[in-house]
Parts: C-alpha cells; sequence; structure tokens
C-alpha cells in the first residue's frame, strides 16, 4: 500500500491509527493494552523484550500506585538504534535477557524486569513494596535481585541496594518496622526469623519475633504479604502447631505497626506477662533435625 493512501487512512475519523512510527492499528477505537504491548514489541524490533512495570504485572504482582501505568519498556540490543517514542520507553541493553513467553509477550525475567521498574522510582516505599511483591508472590529470591543489581546498570540502584541490605534477615517491609518498634521494649525479641522446633525436634514455625527465653513467637500476617494461594491454610495449620507445642503466640498486621503502635506494644509487654508467668514449653531452635512425620 502506497505511504499517501495509509496516510489518507490514519486521518482523524478514518478506519485506521497511527500507535507508533511505522507502526498502524488496522481499527480506529481504544487500543487495548496486549494491542500497546505488541506495537511497542515491533516498534522496537525482532529481538525486542518487555521488562518493567509492565513485564511485572504480566508476571501476576500487585504493583504500587506510585509506578506509572501507561509507558511500555522494552529492552533492545544495543546496537539496535531505536529511540524512545509516543508510549515506548526504549532501553539498549548489553545484557539483553533470554526472554520468558507469557501469553505471546516475550518478557524479561522476573528479577530483570523488578529491578528495572525500581529504577525509575525514587520513592522508598513502592520500592520497598515492589520488592517484597517479586520475592514473596514472585517466588524471586533476594539473591537474583542484588545480582541484577550488581551487574547490570548502577543508574537508579542505590534505593534498592540498601532496602536489599537492610532485609538481608527479614521478608518483609513490616518486619523492618516490626524489628525497629520492638526495639522500645522492654524486652525486645531475641531472634528474628528463626526456626522453631518442639521437644522430639520437629518444625514448628518460623516467627518474624522470638522471645526465646519465654517461648513468644509474633508473627506479621498481611492479606497482602501472606495469604495468597494457599497462604491462609498454611497460616491456621502454623497456629495449630504452635497451640499444640504450648507456644504464646501474638498476630499482628502491618497497618497496625504504621497506624497503632502503642497498641501494638501493649500487647506484647501484655503476652511477654502472660508467657513468663508459665512453664516454659520444651521448644528450642534445632538447624538440624531428626526425620519428623
Amino acid at each position: 500500500m502506497s505511504s499517501k493512501v495509509i496516510y489518507r487512512r490514519c486521518l482523524p475519523g478514518g478506519p485506521w491509527q497511527r500507535l507508533l512510527p511505522g507502526i498502524i492499528l488496522l481499527h480506529n477505537t481504544e487500543p487495548t493494552r496486549r494491542e500497546l504491548v505488541i506495537a511497542a514489541l515491533l516498534y522496537g524490533g525482532p529481538q525486542s523484550v518487555v521488562t518493567g512495570v509492565e513485564a511485572c504485572r504480566r508476571y501476576g504482582l500487585h504493583m504500587p500506585s506510585e509506578f506509572p501505568a501507561g509507558d511500555v519498556h522494552v529492552l533492545i540490543p544495543h546496537q539496535v538504534k531505536v529511540r524512545s517514542s509516543e508510549f515506548v520507553t526504549i532501553e539498549r541493553t548489553v545484557r539483553l535477557p533470554s526472554p520468558w513467553v507469557r501469553e505471546g509477550i516475550p518478557l524479561a525475567p522476573l528479577a530483570r524486569a523488578t529491578t528495572d521498574a525500581a529504577r525509575r522510582v525514587r520513592a522508598e516505599e513502592p520500592i520497598g513494596k515492589l520488592l517484597v511483591e517479586a520475592v514473596q508472590r514472585g517466588r524471586c529470591s533476594p539473591d537474583s535481585i542484588g545480582t541484577e543489581l550488581n551487574h547490570g546498570s548502577k543508574r537508579g540502584t542505590a534505593m534498592p541496594r540498601r532496602l536489599l541490605a537492610e532485609w538481608a534477615d527479614l521478608r518483609s517491609i513490616a518486619e523492618a518496622r516490626a524489628k525497629k518498634l520492638s526495639s522500645q521494649l522492654p524486652v525486645p525479641p531475641s531472634h528474628w526469623n528463626a526456626e522453631v522446633r518442639d521437644e522430639a525436634g520437629c518444625y514448628v514455625g518460623r516467627p518474624d519475633g522470638w522471645w526465646d527465653e519465654v517461648a513468644l513467637a509474633w508473627e506479621i500476617d498481611s492479606v497482602d504479604f501472606h495469604f495468597y494461594r494457599d497462604g491462609y491454610a498454611r497460616t491456621l495449620q502454623r497456629n495449630n502447631r504452635y497451640t499444640a507445642a504450648g507456644i504464646t503466640v501474638v498476630q499482628t498486621l502491618p497497618s497496625q505497626l504504621r497506624d497503632e503502635p502503642g497498641r501494638v506494644l501493649e500487647e506484647l509487654r501484655s503476652a511477654h506477662r502472660v508467657a513468663s508467668a508459665r512453664t516454659r514449653p520444651t521448644v528450642s531452635l534445632i538447624e538440624k533435625s531428626p526425620d519428623c512425620p
């Protein structure tokens, strides 16, 4: 088709529309998200890969509202001379990853997509939430995210690097807040994320906070962070194991850490008094154990 015919059909009121340079959509209604993503890939070239926010969403992560929803971030080989345009952010890279194809869309591996998204936000809270989502919901290891930060572009990585370092022994933003809050207690937890076993050496749980001298467990529970897929059933099973082992447990929501810190501290002080008044159950922190049913 001649360029004149294409031009006329893309005029206002015409049957087609121009999405990007050289990319024409053969209808004039609002393009779907999938059509925009395919247009971005066509624009980037045959080796282009979707990364960043769009890729994270397609992996099933719940993205914080602070992350831009409109643009499509695309990685292309460094030698390809294509520039960002319209709704497409083009990034040329010498580390083009092998894509994971989901519903026909080539995506950067989750660790790469997460770091590419995090590098473009300057606020700690949304970056922290994204990292937690990638680790807990996306099953992406902190080590793999750290590797991407160490080997990729250093631009915009200072904050995610710092957060990963702070969370080396914690599993969520809520636990980081809990650790800070617990420093105000007369007796702070003796351990964090320690594996607790019963008298027979069988696994009981891995509480967020643990007072070993009185066998008191502190769990930070959240629908967003823990109750996905079969998480709710696992939480019930965990609490049943605590009860059977005679362990006193305090459960706290992340929103309580933020909005009701005084109440949380009082609950922990009260639970510690109760746990101190009873005979300590025979439970311990054991790294290696016999086979258990």
